[in-house]
């Protein structure tokens, strides 16, 4: 299976439909978080219709800098993998929402027992398949997908420890490098 991920976006909807006409044929589209900052359920959901003219299995789950009134409209329009597990062909999607506690307060903020919790639901839902693939937004704590710019470590130990302890073929996640 030939997955074309991305993360970060950040409302750049261009660079994404111009990789996506640049890589096919590919088989799933997965969005790790951050589609929009601080955008509507409007601008969401045009994004996510743009993306669904490539007729492909389309999987996200919500960044922090995206709004967690979106998990409704990710659930209504079949795109949904926070905390839920989805069969594409012989692999299993899951994932979660959202990014630990941050000082800057960002909209979309989880406990680490509830970052686990979500890993854990979707894992399940998941887990028969014979190839995982889990998309969580937050990287796992203190390794080189969470170091900021200033050099500090600001995943999520839930992640890192789902990673460590369940093993998932392949990991999605954003990035803060």
């Amino acid at each position: 299976m030939r997955i074309l991920a991305f993360s970060d976006i950040h409302a750049h909807y261009e660079i994404v439909e111009s990789a996506l006409l640049c890589e096919s044929p590919f088989d799933a589209i997965v969005i790790a978080g951050d589609l929009t900052t601080h955008g509507t359920s409007s601008e969401a959901e045009e994004a996510i219709m743009k993306l669904r003219r490539f007729r492909k299995p389309l999987l996200m789950v919500a960044g922090n800098m995206d709004m967690p009134s979106f998990e409704p409209l990710y659930a209504r329009l079949g795109v949904n993998i926070n905390a839920r597990g989805i069969l594409v062909d012989d692999v299993g999607f899951f994932g979660v929402a959202g990014t630990p506690f941050t000082p800057m307060h960002t909209p979309y903020e989880l406990s680490e027992d509830e970052i686990l919790r979500r890993a854990e639901e979707g894992w399940n839902q998941a887990r028969s398949a014979p190839r995982s693939v889990f998309v969580p937004h937050a990287p796992p704590r203190s390794t080189k997908l969470d170091r900021i710019h200033l050099g500090g470590h600001v995943g999520s130990v839930a992640v890192r420890e789902f990673v460590e302890r369940n093993q998932p073929d392949v990991l999605i996640c954003g990035s803060y490098s």
